[in-house]
């Protein structure tokens, strides 16, 4: 098991539009880049971490710029398929903080994290109050209803606070920066609200966060 103590100075970065990683969430991922097969492999050889971080534009170019913050992960799960493609699920740790990028000769890239900020991430957070719950809630049914969508409400019922919001952050449609601000919430409360809001601007259809 990785601790707060163990984490490393330099991280391998996996750079994606759209994803996000919270602490304690799952990110599947299917891998077939050769720089980031490349990464994956030397992540098992390793200490199986990866770092996820939105890029701030230019998604497709080669070296787009990044978001500050960024999520840790574990690859928990991994497998290979029959043409050379690798499955892999990363289990979220901590977020991170990029320093700055290191110039190094491996086809992905790599940076210099700092964690300082986000030791409470270690830490699972306590339930939300019951009126931030019934909002969340509420607003979600709204929003599904204005996407002429449905939900197993049985599933969201019984999933923990945390894992709801998690769910609903990396699965609703919203922008890059919309996730980010998600990502960067300070606490689970915070980002409870950050979603609620979100998702009754989408549901209203008035805009998004710009």
């Amino acid at each position: 098991m990785v601790s707060f103590a163990d984490l490393p100075a330099v991280l391998r970065i996996f750079p994606l539009d759209g994803v996000i990683l919270p602490p304690r969430g799952l990110l599947p991922l299917l891998i077939f880049e050769p720089r980031y097969l490349a990464m994956v492999r030397d992540a098992m050889a390793g200490d199986q971490l990866i770092g996820m971080v939105q890029p701030r534009a230019n998604p497709e170019s080669e070296r787009p710029p990044l978001y500050k913050v960024g999520g840790l992960g574990r690859i928990t799960q991994f497998s290979e398929t029959g043409d050379g493609r690798f499955r892999i699920t990363l289990a979220g740790l901590t977020r991170f903080r990029i320093v700055s990028e290191i110039a190094v000769a491996t086809p992905y890239r790599q940076v210099q994290a700092d964690y300082a900020s986000f030791a409470g991430d270690w830490t699972t957070p306590p339930p939300l109050a019951p009126a931030e719950r019934m909002a969340l809630e509420s607003t979600f049914r709204d929003y599904l209803e204005s996407q002429e969508l449905s939900a197993d409400w049985d599933a969201v019922k019984n999933s923990d606070d945390e894992s709801l919001v998690h769910t609903l952050a990396t699965a609703c449609p919203f922008s890059a920066v919309e996730r980010q601000a998600l990502l960067e919430a300070s606490d689970l409360t915070t980002r409870t609200r950050t979603l609620t809001a979100l998702m009754a601007l989408s549901g209203s259809s008035e805009g998004t966060l710009q």
